[in-house]
C-alpha cells in the first residue's frame, strides 16, 4: 500500500482488511483507536483498492474491444457451409446471431464508455497543465458576466416605469410574498434549474467512494489528509457541504437559518427558471422583479467543476474559488460528482434520503464510509426525529391565517386549500396539547399534565386529521415555498420596526404584530430570555419550517415511530415529538444499493448494536457482515486502566441512584481524587454522569472542606454547560498545566470536572500533560425513567431475539452506559509516546458483561483492584517510571 511513511504493523492489518472487504463487497464494522493514524488508513486502504479496480476494468475493456476486432475480421459469411437445421431447436446461425449480439451491444457500451472517460481525462489535464488557458476561460467569463449586469440594469431602468401600476394596491416588494400557481400534485420529476445542463446531469457515475464524518472540520481535517497522502496529486475528489457552509451570495448567507437559506435559494432557482416567461409578457400591465442569483451560471459552475477535479480542495478552499470565479460552489461541487472518485461530505446528507436525492448522490455499487460512527444509530434517529412546541403550532397558525386574510384575493383555488389543510391540522396539533389555537399558548394551562405516546395512526385518528393526505401537504410546503413566502410576509408586517407605518391597507395586520408580543410577554419569566433575545429568536426562521419537518415525520410508517405529547405547564411549553424507534429503516437502502459499507471510528465497542439494531434489521446477511478491530501503538507500560471497587477507607464503590447522593459516597470520591492529586502530574480529568450529580458533589466538598485540599494541588475547572464556553475553559485549563510544570512548586497541574455525554467527553484530545489520568466516577447508565427510552426498550423486547438470556433492553441499557464510557476514556492517549492511567470507580466494571464491552486494547491491560492501597501503589510506580524514563 502506498504510504507517506512506514506505516504501523496495525495500519497495514487496517489497510488489508479494509481492502479484502471493499473487494468481496462486505458491510465492516472497524475499529482503530485515536491516535493509530486511522484516516491515512482508511484512505490509503480505500483509494489502492479503487487504483486497482479501475485498472481490472480498464483492462478489461482493451480484452473485449481487441476481442472485437479479431471477430470483426474473421466474420465471413459463407453461404456454402451451412449445416442441416434440426426442427426441433433453433438454427446455429439464430443462436450465434443472439450471441454475437448481446456481445456486440455490451462492446458498443464500453466503447462509448472509453470515449467518454477518455474525454474527460484529456479534459482535466489540459487544465491541470495549461495555466493561461484556465485564466483566459476565467476572464472571458468576467466579461460576459460584467456585460450580462449591464444589459440587466438597462432593462431594469427601462421596465421600472411600468411597473409602477400595482394591482390591489400591493407595493412592488410584496409581489416576491404571493405563492405561484400550484400546478399538480402528481409525483412528476421537479424542472431543474438549468436548460443547458441535461447532459451534465444524466452523465454517467464512475465507481466511487463516498466518506463521510459528522462535523465540517473532521471533513476538512480528512481533505488535507489526503492531500499529504500518495494519492494528493491525481484524486479527483470533491467536497459536498450545506447551503450555510457553501454558499457565497453575501445576501443569502446573511438570512443565517439553514432553513431559510435553502428557501431563498430555490427561490431564486425557480425566478430564474421562470425569467424567461417573464421577459415575454412586456405588454402586459405588470411585470414582477424577480431576484436571481448572481452566482448561478452554468458557464461558471461548469469551470468550478473542472477546477475542483482537477485539484483536491477542502470546503474552505472551495468557498474561495467560488468567490474567485464567481460561481456558486453549492451547485458546482455537485456537477462535479459524477466524476470524481472520492466524495467527502456530512453524515445527513448521505443518510437522509430526500437530501441523498436532491445533491444527485447515486449509491448503486458504490462505496460508502462512515467515520467517527460510534453514534450512527443515534444520527439516524436524531435526523429523522422532530418535535413542535405548542407556541410554535399556534405562531404558525396566527402567521398563516395573517397571511391568507391579506393575500385571499390573489391566491388560486389550490393553494387556499391546502393552506386551509394545513391551518386544520395546526389546529388540531394544539387540541391534542389540551389547548386553543386562537389564544395565548403562554396564557393556557394545560389540566392534565404529563407524558402519553401514541403510535402514528393512533395520534392521527385521534386528532381527526387521518383524513388529510400528509404525502400530498409535505409535497406541496416543499414545492409552494410557502414557508419562505410567511416568513417574508413575518419580516414585513411582525416587526415593531414596521409597526409604525401603518396605513388603512394594512391595519389588520397589527392583531399579528400584537400576538407575537404578547407571546414574547408571556414567556419573559425569571429565567428565560429577554424579550428582545426572544423576537430575534422568533425573526430567526419561521415556525412552519419547523412544522413541516414534524409533517414529514408523520409519513413513516405505523410501527416504526411514536408520537410522543408532552404536555407541562402551559400550552406554549407543551410539545409533540415524533420519535423514530427503527433507524434501519432508513440505513436499510443504503446498505442494498452499495457495493460496501464500511462503519468505521476510534471506539465501536460495544459492536452488539451496529449488527443487531441496525444491519439485521436493515435486512443484511450475517455472512456479509465483518469485524475488525486493532489495538492501540503504545507500548503495554504507557496506559494503566484499573478498576477500583473501594476507596480509601474501605467503602465499596457503587454509584447506582440509591447509593451516590450518600454523603461517604461523595467523601470517598474526593478522597480518593485527594490522594491521586498528590502524586500524578499535570493534567487529571474526572467525568460524573450528569451535570447535576457533579455540581451536587462540587457543593458538598465545598461544605466538607475537601475541596480546599483539593485546590492545594490542582486549580479546580468545571465544565460548563453553554458550548461557546468551552473554549475558554480549555484554553485556561491547559495555560495552567504549562505554567505549573515550568514553575514547580507546590501547584502540580489543573483538575477538570467534566461530564460523560458533554461537550468535553467527545472530540476534544486531553493528549500530553493535559490528560495523565481520566477518572470515571460510577456508571453513567441513561435515565430509564425518559418515556422515549422506555417506548425504545419496549420495541426492541417485541421486536429483536434475546441475546444470551438477556433482555433486548436490558442490552440496549449496558450498550449506551459503555458507549459513553469508552469515548470519554479514548479522550487521553493521542499518540504513540502518550501515557496515561484510567480509573473506573464503581466494582460493577469488573463484572464480565461489563468489562468485555470496554475497547479491547484497554481491556487486555485492565486490572481489577479490589483495595485502594495496591492501586495507589501502581499509579505511583507509572509514576516513577515516567519521571526516570520521560517520553520523547
Amino acid at each position: 500500500f502506498p504510504f507517506p511513511y512506514t506505516p504501523y504493523r496495525i495500519q497495514e492489518q487496517f489497510m488489508q482488511a479494509l481492502y479484502g472487504a471493499l473487494e468481496a463487497g462486505r458491510v465492516g464494522i472497524f475499529e482503530s483507536p485515536t491516535g493509530t493514524g486511522k484516516s491515512l488508513s482508511l484512505i490509503c486502504g480505500a483509494l489502492s483498492w479503487l487504483r486497482d479496480w479501475e485498472e481490472k476494468r480498464r483492462r478489461e475493456e482493451e480484452r473485449l474491444l481487441a476481442q472485437d476486432g479479431l471477430s470483426s475480421q474473421r466474420a465471413r459469411p459463407d453461404s456454402a457451409d451451412t449445416a442441416p437445421v434440426s426442427p426441433t431447436r433453433d438454427p446455429d446461425w439464430v443462436t450465434a446471431f443472439v450471441q454475437n449480439k448481446e456481445e456486440r451491444d455490451r462492446v458498443d457500451r464500453l466503447k462509448e464508455e472509453h470515449i467518454r472517460r477518455k474525454k474527460r481525462e484529456d479534459s482535466l489535464e489540459k487544465i491541470r497543465h495549461n495555466v493561461q488557458l484556465k485564466y483566459a476561460a476565467k476572464r472571458k467569463r468576467c466579461e460576459e458576466d460584467e456585460a450580462k449586469r449591464l444589459l440587466q440594469l438597462s432593462k431594469e431602468a427601462l421596465s421600472q416605469g411600468a411597473a409602477e401600476g400595482a394591482l390591489d394596491q400591493l407595493d412592488h416588494n410584496e409581489e416576491e410574498l404571493i405563492l405561484a400557481e400550484y400546478e399538480s400534485d402528481d409525483e412528476k420529476k421537479a424542472v431543474s434549474g438549468l436548460e443547458e445542463d441535461d447532459d451534465d446531469l444524466e452523465e454517467e457515475h464512475v465507481t466511487k467512494i463516498y466518506y463521510c464524518s459528522r462535523t465540517h472540520s473532521q471533513l476538512s481535517q480528512f481533505v488535507r489528509e489526503v492531500q499529504k497522502s500518495p494519492f494528493g496529486k491525481d484524486t479527483r475528489l470533491v467536497s459536498l457541504g450545506s447551503r450555510q457552509n457553501l454558499c457565497v451570495n453575501e445576501e443569502v448567507r446573511r438570512l443565517g437559518a439553514l432553513q431559510l437559506i435553502n428557501d431563498r435559494c430555490m427561490e431564486m432557482q425557480k425566478n430564474k427558471h421562470e425569467k424567461k416567461s417573464d421577459e415575454e409578457n412586456e405588454g402586459k400591465k405588470r411585470r414582477v422583479s424577480r431576484t436571481v442569483c448572481p452566482f448561478y451560471s452554468y458557464e461558471q459552475m461548469q469551470f468550478l467543476r473542472d477546477e475542483v477535479l482537477v485539484e483536491v480542495k477542502d470546503i474552505e478552499q472551495l468557498v474561495s474559488l467560488g468567490r474567485e470565479t464567481k460561481a456558486c460552489p453549492y451547485y458546482g461541487s455537485r456537477f462535479a460528482i459524477p466524476a470524481a472518485q472520492l466524495v467527502v461530505l456530512p453524515y445527513q446528507m448521505l443518510l437522509h434520503e430526500p437530501t441523498r436525492n436532491a445533491a444527485g448522490i447515486k449509491l448503486k455499487d458504490q462505496v460508502v464510509i462512515i467515520d467517527e460512527a460510534h453514534n450512527l444509530i443515534d444520527t439516524i434517529t436524531c435526523i429523522h426525529s422532530a418535535e413542535v412546541s405548542g407556541s410554535q403550532l399556534c405562531c404558525a397558525h396566527s402567521q398563516l391565517s395573517q397571511y391568507m386574510e391579506r393575500y385571499r384575493k390573489r391566491l388560486k383555488a389550490k393553494n387556499l386549500m391546502y393552506i386551509k389543510q394545513i391551518l386544520y391540522l395546526l389546529e388540531r396539533f394544539v387540541a391534542m396539547l389540551g389547548g386553543n389555537v386562537n389564544q395565548n399558548p403562554g396564557c393556557q394551562v394545560v389540566s392534565q399534565t404529563g407524558t402519553v405516546l401514541k403510535s402514528i395512526n393512533d395520534f392521527l385518528f385521534q386528532s381527526q386529521t387521518d383524513n388529510i393526505n400528509l404525502f400530498k401537504v409535505q409535497r406541496y410546503c416543499e414545492k409552494s415555498l410557502i414557508s419562505r413566502k410567511l416568513f417574508g410576509f413575518v419580516e414585513r408586517y411582525g416587526g415593531p420596526a414596521s409597526a409604525v407605518k401603518i396605513n388603512k391597507e394594512n391595519q389588520k395586520l397589527t392583531g399579528l404584530q400584537n400576538f407575537l408580543l404578547t407571546l414574547q410577554q408571556g414567556s419573559d419569566k425569571e429565567g428565560d430570555p429577554p424579550v428582545e433575545a426572544e423576537h430575534d429568536q422568533l425573526r430567526a426562521a419561521s415556525p412552519l419550517m419547523q412544522i413541516e419537518g414534524f409533517l414529514s415525520a408523520l409519513t413513516n410508517a405505523n410501527q416504526d415511530g411514536r408520537v410522543i405529547l408532552n404536555r407541562q405547564g402551559t400550552v406554549g411549553q407543551s410539545s409533540l415529538k415524533f420519535l423514530l424507534l427503527n433507524p434501519a429503516v432508513h440505513f436499510a437502502k443504503v446498505v442494498e444499493e452499495c457495493r460496501a459499507v464500511i462503519i468505521a471510528g476510534g471506539t465501536m465497542q460495544p459492536v452488539a448494536d451496529f449488527r443487531e439494531q441496525l444491519l439485521c434489521c436493515a435486512g443484511v446477511d450475517p455472512a456479509r457482515i465483518v469485524e475488525f478491530s486493532c489495538g492501540h501503538v503504545i507500548p503495554p507500560e504507557n496506559i494503566l486502566p484499573i478498576i477500583l471497587c473501594s476507596g480509601p477507607s474501605n467503602q465499596q464503590l457503587e454509584f447506582t441512584y440509591q447509593t451516590r447522593d450518600l454523603p461517604q459516597m461523595m467523601d470517598e470520591t474526593g478522597r480518593i481524587l485527594c490522594n491521586l492529586c498528590n502524586v500524578i502530574p499535570g493534567g487529571v480529568v474526572c467525568f460524573f454522569p450528569s451535570y447535576e450529580y457533579e455540581k451536587q458533589v462540587y457543593g458538598h466538598w465545598e461544605q466538607t472542606g475537601l475541596l480546599s485540599r483539593l485546590s492545594a494541588k490542582k486549580k479546580i475547572f468545571q465544565e460548563p454547560k453553554k458550548a461557546n464556553q468551552v473554549e475558554q475553559v480549555l484554553v485556561e485549563y491547559a495555560k495552567c498545566i504549562k505554567r505549573c510544570s515550568q514553575t514547580g512548586g507546590q501547584m502540580t497541574g489543573a483538575l477538570l470536572l467534566s461530564v460523560v455525554g458533554g461537550k468535553m467527553s467527545e472530540g476534544i484530545n486531553f493528549s500530553d500533560d493535559l490528560g495523565r489520568c481520566v477518572i470515571m466516577v460510577g456508571m453513567p447508565y441513561p435515565n430509564i425513567r425518559s418515556p422515549e427510552l422506555q417506548e425504545k426498550m419496549t420495541w426492541l423486547d417485541k421486536t429483536m431475539p434475546r441475546a444470551a438470556g438477556q433482555a433486548p433492553s436490558r442490552v440496549l441499557i449496558e450498550n449506551l452506559c459503555m458507549k459513553a464510557v469508552n469515548q470519554s476514556i479514548g479522550r487521553a492517549i493521542r499518540h504513540q509516546k502518550d501515557f496515561a492511567s484510567i480509573l473506573l470507580l464503581d466494582h460493577r466494571y469488573a463484572r464480565p458483561a461489563i468489562f468485555n464491552k470496554l475497547p479491547q486494547w484497554i481491556r487486555e491491560r485492565t486490572q481489577v483492584k479490589p483495595a485502594f492501597g495496591s492501586a495507589f501503589a501502581e499509579l505511583r510506580k507509572v509514576r516513577t517510571h515516567h519521571t526516570l524514563c520521560p517520553a520523547t
